[in-house]
């Protein structure tokens, strides 16, 4: 088994809209345990670090604009293969592109206003989550279902 964590960002246009939830079920539904979670406000500091590879693009101010103008709520999620689960449940970036029943599909507005983030590669996971979480903040546990029933 190969077990990963990845990061999930509901974008303002999730939060504003009341899906937080809705995203929150189908990464759990999906199998993937929730080891981190927290609302809160990105500045302009943690956009340009979250988004550096795009700085020198035309788009950056718009990103940076938008994630900036209402609170996310950042998930760290584990799982087995984490982030190519994460990434086709959230589907194409673009919503008009993403496929009925991914995050994006269903709800996703424009290429800006598109939900969700979620991390494109394990190297990728492993720095956004320390953007948005420090260690103590991640929680180790197992699943233990049937103890519960």
């Amino acid at each position: 088994m190969n077990t990963e964590r990845t990061l999930v960002l509901c974008k303002p246009d999730t939060v504003q809209r009341q899906l937080i939830g809705r995203v929150i079920s189908r990464l759990e539904e999906k199998g993937l345990k929730i080891v981190g979670m927290k609302m809160l406000r990105v500045d302009e500091d943690l956009a340009r670090q979250q988004y550096q590879e795009h700085v020198e693009k035309s788009f950056f101010s718009d990103l940076v604009s938008f994630i900036t103008a209402s609170p996310v709520v950042a998930i760290a999620a584990e799982g087995n293969n984490a982030v190519e689960v994460v990434r086709r449940l959230l589907g194409a970036t673009n919503p008009q592109d993403a496929a009925a029943g991914t995050i994006r599909g269903d709800f996703g507005l424009n290429l800006t206003k598109n939900m969700v983030h979620g991390s494109d590669s394990l190297g990728s996971a492993k720095r956004e989550l320390a953007l948005f979480f420090s260690q103590e903040e991640l929680q180790d546990y197992p699943l233990e279902l049937d103890a519960w029933l």
